[in-house]
């Protein structure tokens, strides 16, 4: 399958369709949260790591927070809304500086733990044009 990141616009919010929840039919939420924290894991060994909290504690929270976004996302159970509250992702990204660059890094990792996984290629690309789009919406700060 071929991964293609869209060029974004800060400050813009194009369209986006959530993934198909054979999705986490799929993966399962535990296969969920190990392709989340995987994810993470390549990320914290990224030149984005800054963005991430430092301790093995916090970061394994923003692991458990992230996968259960993409739980509710995905059709799943609403651990997000539980937990955090209504997901306001933009606004909960809004006190890190994401850039273009940062995001394309965030992507980049995505590509990496998708490519391999055994999922059919309509339920890789259903979750990747999510994954596309709606980062643009992080996108809050100019390059420098």
């Amino acid at each position: 399958m071929q991964f293609t990141i869209t060029q974004g616009q800060l400050g813009t919010r194009p369209p986006v369709v959530k993934p198909d929840p054979k999705v986490l039919e799929f993966l399962g939420e535990e296969g969920m949260r190990k392709l989340i924290s995987d994810h993470y894991d390549l990320l914290r060994e990224s030149n984005i790591k800054g963005l991430f909290p430092p301790s093995d504690e916090g970061f394994a929270l923003a692991k458990q927070h992230s996968a259960d976004f993409f739980i509710q996302i995905c059709g799943g159970h609403p651990y997000f809304n539980e937990n955090r509250g209504a997901p306001m992702m933009a606004a909960r990204h809004q006190p890190f500086a994401i850039t273009q660059e940062a995001r394309r890094i965030w992507l980049e990792s995505y590509i990496m733990v998708l490519t391999p996984l055994n999922m059919p290629d309509d339920l890789k690309k259903s979750f990747w044009n999510y994954l596309d789009i709606f980062s643009i919406w992080m996108m809050n700060t100019p390059e420098k």
